[in-house]
């Protein structure tokens, strides 16, 4: 379990940099669209490239940083009836969700999307608008994505499972790496309060 566990702390500290780095597009996409207001209406012209480069960071963002969405837990879930439920239960829940649910469709994704985008490589895809961007770079996202997709759901999988056998913490956040660290800070704050305390 150790082994599967620094495997686990490794997929997070990827996607973790991956998520933290392009989080940061979307300030760009912010900047490119007010620019493109901007001149649309004071000029009144407008770039399909600028347009759809927009469209090319919205998109990143999301395929990329979904990754680090789940393993942060801010995942889409039905918080109302998950927080209702006792621990072992959600744990069994997230574990039968990742097997049945997510690593599957990720497989399926891959599966799909990676000759979608060979293809559209192969033949060096245009936009069929005037003066926009190559397809294939923003296909090429969809793979990549999902691959990072895939492997926090091997990660997810390993702390969920390691969480139910007592090898890691489990807290109200959704335990793992996070909750490790977050409870090992607060036995630190509780020792030096302590220390603090025998000292007056």
């Amino acid at each position: 379990m150790k082994a599967l566990l620094n495997l686990s702390r490794l997929i997070d500290s990827v996607n973790t940099r991956i998520g933290v780095w392009l989080s940061w597009l979307i300030l760009l996409a912010v900047g490119i669209s007010t620019v493109n207001a901007i001149i649309r209406k004071v000029f009144d012209t407008s770039s399909n490239a600028w347009l759809e480069m927009q469209w090319v960071l919205f998109g990143a963002v999301f395929l990329l940083c979904s990754p680090w969405t789940l393993l942060s837990n801010e995942h889409i879930r039905i918080d109302i009836v998950n927080s209702l439920l006792p621990r072992k239960v959600r744990n069994w829940i997230d574990i039968l969700g990742h097997v049945v649910f997510l690593l599957p469709f990720t497989i399926i994704m891959l599966i799909v999307s990676v000759p979608f985008f060979e293809r559209s490589f192969a033949i060096r895809e245009q936009s069929l608008n005037a003066g926009g961007l190559p397809q294939w770079p923003s296909k090429l996202l969809i793979p990549v994505g999902f691959a990072l997709l895939f492997i926090q759901g091997i990660s997810e999988l390993i702390k969920r499972i390691a969480i139910m056998t007592g090898d890691l913490e489990d807290t109200t956040s959704g335990g793992g790496h996070h909750a490790a660290a977050e409870a090992e800070a607060a036995r630190l704050l509780a020792s030096e309060q302590a220390a603090s305390a025998a000292l007056r």
